[in-house]
């Protein structure tokens, strides 16, 4: 049965598509069978992954709307060995098209149901604000993971996520909870991001991930080359640290 997680946070550029890249392909090189589903029209997790939006045959847009099923719409990563569900721009008109369709905000965990013995993680990469996207995301994962900067405005936006997310568990997913908070672009020379982290350990305890992603050119790097930071450059301090955080999601599934 797979365990599916949704990467979220609604401050843009804190590192979700990142952290969802190499997280795949973290867990596909320790022998997970990992799907990475992008659920961004941006399409950024697309490209990280090897794979030309502009040429896709099929999208997740089709798999939402009942056009596809997964089968159809699947594509494994070149660089990362992972599977993803690719995005482009037609997925910014699912957004309109869903609100008149049944069950709109159940569309993707009913298409992933009969898949759901063919892997052992599924990571969605979610857009940075709370839509309807969003929303399928959260209303099919077991859990979510926040990555985020240890800065003063990320603490402000991290209360509200917290509350969404609190809402979607009461209202529509009861198994959705907090998996963790993951430290990214840390930057240990800065006090105040050594403050922020102590405020998160201190607040949060052992929801906090052991795994730290400091700053890393090696990773920024990575997507122009159409593959993920833990292939691209393995010695890479950002890459040991997705390595490791990978590591610890296999440790935590196995007690979820």
């Amino acid at each position: 049965m797979a365990k599916i997680f949704c990467v979220a946070n609604q401050k843009g550029g804190v590192g979700k598509t990142t952290t969802c890249v190499n997280l795949a392909a973290a867990l596909q090189l320790a022998g997970q069978r990992t799907l990475l589903i992008d659920l961004d029209p941006q399409g950024n997790a697309t490209m990280g992954s090897g794979i030309d939006k502009r040429g896709l045959k099929a999208s997740i847009y089709q798999l939402l709307v009942g056009l596809e099923d997964l089968a159809g719409v699947c594509v494994t990563s070149p660089t990362g060995g992972y599977d993803v569900l690719p995005a482009n721009r037609d997925l910014a008109g699912a957004e309109v098209e869903l609100v008149d369709l049944e069950q709109r905000e159940k569309r993707l965990r009913n298409a992933l149901a009969p898949f759901d013995a063919d892997y052992d993680f599924v990571l969605i990469d979610c857009p940075p604000s709370l839509s309807m996207l969003t929303l399928n995301g959260l209303c099919c994962a077991n859990g979510v993971i926040i990555p985020m900067q240890c800065e003063y405005y990320a603490l402000e936006g991290l209360s509200d996520l917290v509350n969404t997310i609190k809402k979607v568990h009461a209202n529509l997913n009861r198994d959705l909870k907090i998996i963790g908070l993951l430290r990214v672009m840390f930057d240990p020379r800065m006090t105040l991001q050594q403050q922020v982290s102590a405020q998160l350990e201190g607040h949060f305890g052992d929801k906090v991930f052991r795994a730290i992603v400091p700053r890393n050119v090696r990773l920024a790097e990575a997507p122009s080359h159409g593959m993920p930071g833990v292939v691209f450059d393995r010695a890479a301090k950002g890459a040991q640290a997705y390595m490791a955080f990978a590591r610890e999601m296999i440790e935590r599934a196995r007690t979820f």
